[in-house]
């Protein structure tokens, strides 16, 4: 069974790099190249004008953006713009977004899932050429419309995606985005709590498992040495562990482990740190949270998260970005 496959990229190469690396996923049959905005690193928005610019037939995505840091209508004009230059290529995520970072910039983060709600609910209405008056607890606005000018007056084909992990954020998901983005560094049976959480979102508007995308981010270290894909994946487990351990004792890491990692990073974490947490790191731990290995081995752990809900793995490499993009060219389950 064929089964579409897309990029993932952070802050790791230049934004130059990344247009080569788009193009190149392209040329071997990748369906979307996401770009990351989680951290105060590299927002989304320039980074995919400049994919979109460097390809032709690839999809455009922010994996996630938050639904704090702009107004729904600048979020809408942002993106409607982004179909401007790449029409019906161009996906929004949308992510609650995390503590203490947040806290850090001034933003608290009561009720998410109101908030999730009246962001999309706006969000989706003025790309499809709506005039939307809300007056919520965290939206407001007030016969709001997107201006155009000087171009077509016309919908935007701009789906809505939720970056979730926890139950209610799931079911919220399910209940009203065109899509979900699963998290990464969690085992493939973390998958299945998740799918049900979804399920129940998607019965509360009427709709099936078949109505909803469900790309999900893998992290994915690839060399012909197995032993050499394991250590460089083995630093990103550790300082996920230390800030999520919430995420990683849902995916069976044993609670000893977070408590020893946890004695060793603080927040932000340093390098140093991460590097003195990840030798208590056991190699099965790292191939439980990532898909790292030969390119055989990484090929059958993502479809293991395919065979658990996900319909699109998003690949976050570590290492050589082409040889991992050659591991899954005309990759099919």
């Amino acid at each position: 069974m064929s089964v579409p496959v897309a990029l993932y990229l952070q802050d790791a190469h230049s934004i130059r790099d990344g247009m080569q690396y788009a193009a190149y996923a392209e040329s071997k049959g990748f369906a979307a190249v996401w770009q990351a905005e989680s951290r105060l690193v590299r927002e989304a928005t320039v980074p995919l004008a400049a994919f979109a610019s460097a390809t032709e037939r690839i999809k455009v995505a922010s994996g996630v953006s938050d639904c704090w840091s702009r107004n729904p209508a600048r979020l809408a004009a942002t993106f409607s713009t982004l179909d401007d230059l790449a029409p019906g290529r161009v996906i929004l995520g949308l992510g609650a977004w995390w503590d203490p970072l947040a806290a850090k910039v001034g933003i608290r983060r009561t009720h998410p899932l109101t908030v999730m709600r009246e962001v999309v609910t706006a969000v989706r209405a003025l790309l499809a050429n709506e005039t939307v008056t809300l007056h919520g607890e965290w939206v407001h606005l007030d016969g709001v419309e997107l201006d155009y000018v000087y171009q077509e007056r016309r919908p935007k084909d701009v789906p809505i995606y939720i970056g979730a992990t926890g139950d209610k954020m799931l079911e919220l998901a399910g209940e009203i985005a065109d899509g979900v983005v699963l998290n990464y560094l969690v085992s493939p049976g973390y998958n299945e709590r998740a799918v049900e959480r979804l399920q129940a979102g998607l019965a509360r508007s009427g709709r099936s498992m078949d109505d909803l995308d469900r790309p999900q981010l893998v992290v994915c270290s690839v060399d012909d040495d197995e032993q050499r894909a394991m250590d460089m994946a083995r630093q990103m487990v550790t300082q996920y562990l230390g800030q999520q351990p919430h995420i990683m004792k849902a995916s069976g890491v044993p609670q000893s482990l977070l408590d020893a990692v946890g004695e060793v990073l603080t927040w932000p974490a340093t390098h140093e740190q991460v590097e003195a947490a990840s030798k208590l790191v056991p190699d099965e731990i790292v191939a439980m949270l990532t898909a790292s290995g030969t390119p055989a081995q990484a090929r059958a752990r993502v479809a293991d998260y395919v065979a658990h809900g996900c319909t699109c793995p998003v690949l976050y490499p570590l290492g050589d970005v082409r040889a991992m993009i050659d591991a899954f060219s005309d990759w099919s389950v």
